[in-house]
């Protein structure tokens, strides 16, 4: 599928049934701003409909080789303005800034693009060399991040719910991976298929968190978005891989709603038929396939998958009894019929997802362990 057929989608890391929570509470100051930034984040979706029927911006045409490849990145100071993306204050290879928000993206940029390439022979996340370009401080008070499919863009937050959304570097994975997805699975950002978009962000954020920590899976918190809430607020994340349901539950900000297992899936036609709810459940079963498989999580649980992500064996609309199934077959292609295949069938097993739906192994069968992972 080449780059005009792919559909880039409005994605933020704060759902909106989370603002929609903080849009009805009886503060008139944070209900304010939570208004503000659902209003923003409908403009950026209006924006982002007409981007997609011009078409998408083509990737980079020429390839790197791997010892070539180095990031790009770009950050701009939108100054609480709507206006992107901004003036420039930081290129690559320019010296650290006063301001410690524009450090943190452009570090967090880099974090993304390193495990990326250090993990998976993808340079950046067209596979093609992309520059990474992002702009803070947008808007006033606004309390989200996103990747409106060709920059990154955060919040400063309001200080009494969110804080900066630069702290969290698990955030600037999340975003930067839907470009990942955009530019390979395409999946489609409703249903089941749009959990898994959220879902395989959540995973490469957390994985790139990981990454940067030196944290094996089981010293990891599992936790997305662990820096964001501000300290009035009852609650340790926005979500939580390892006990999906349980990030926070505050008199303000409501209760987690995400689900662990099928058996707590959520029917619902708000937020593209739940993508930010029903992803927990891919998420725990990615968090039980890492912590069985143990070690570094990127090395094998992120290997299979990328595999599934890269691999062209998924369809758009792919539920999460396809994608289940896609990684038992990656596995088994990557490591053989070995604790890794086992590993993979009992995490899903234990969410409730059947894994026999048929799969296609991935075009680009990769090596067995210890050769280096192939790029999508």
């Amino acid at each position: 599928m080449d780059a005009s057929s792919r559909t880039p989608v409005f994605c933020t890391i704060v759902p909106p049934h989370m603002l929609d929570k903080l849009a009805r509470t009886d503060n008139p100051a944070v209900s304010a701003r939570a208004r503000r930034t659902l209003e923003r984040d409908a403009l950026q979706r209006t924006r982002r409909r007409i981007t997609t029927v011009r078409g998408a911006a083509a990737p980079t045409a020429a390839r790197r080789a791997q010892d070539d490849a180095k990031p790009k990145r770009t950050v701009y100071d939108a100054g609480q303005t709507q206006d992107l993306p901004g003036t420039e204050v930081r290129k690559e290879g320019g010296a650290a800034v006063d301001d410690a928000t524009v450090n943190r993206a452009y570090d967090g940029l880099g974090a993304t693009f390193d495990l990326f390439l250090s993990g998976f022979a993808r340079d950046s996340i067209d596979g093609a060399g992309l520059p990474l370009n992002a702009s803070v401080h947008y808007g006033e008070d606004y309390g989200n991040a996103f990747w409106d499919g060709e920059q990154m863009v955060f919040g400063d937050g309001d200080g009494e719910v969110f804080l900066d959304f630069t702290l969290a570097v698990d955030v600037i994975g999340h975003e930067l991976t839907h470009g990942v997805t955009q530019y390979t699975a395409n999946l489609e950002y409703f249903g089941q298929s749009g959990a898994l978009n959220e879902s395989v962000s959540d995973v490469f954020g957390s994985l790139i968190k990981q990454y940067v920590l030196g944290q094996g899976a089981a010293d990891a918190d599992w936790l997305i978005g662990a820096e964001l809430l501000a300290p009035g607020v009852t609650g340790e994340a926005l979500r939580s891989m390892k006990a999906p349901g349980t990030a926070y539950d505050d008199d303000v900000l409501g209760k987690d709603p995400q689900p662990a297992t099928m058996a707590d899936y959520v029917d619902t036609s708000t937020d593209n038929g739940g993508v930010h709810i029903n992803s927990g459940i891919p998420n725990h079963a990615f968090y039980l396939l890492a912590t069985d498989l143990g070690g570094n999580a990127w090395e094998r649980a992120g290997r299979i998958w990328y595999d599934v992500l890269t691999g062209g064996g998924l369809t758009t609309t792919a539920d999460f009894a396809a994608f289940a199934a896609a990684t038992v077959a990656a596995a088994e292609a990557r490591y053989g019929d070995g604790a890794e295949r086992t590993a993979v069938l009992s995490a899903w097993s234990q969410v409730g997802v059947d894994t026999d739906a048929e799969a296609t192994v991935p075009r680009q069968t990769p090596a067995r362990e210890g050769a280096a992972p192939q790029a999508g």
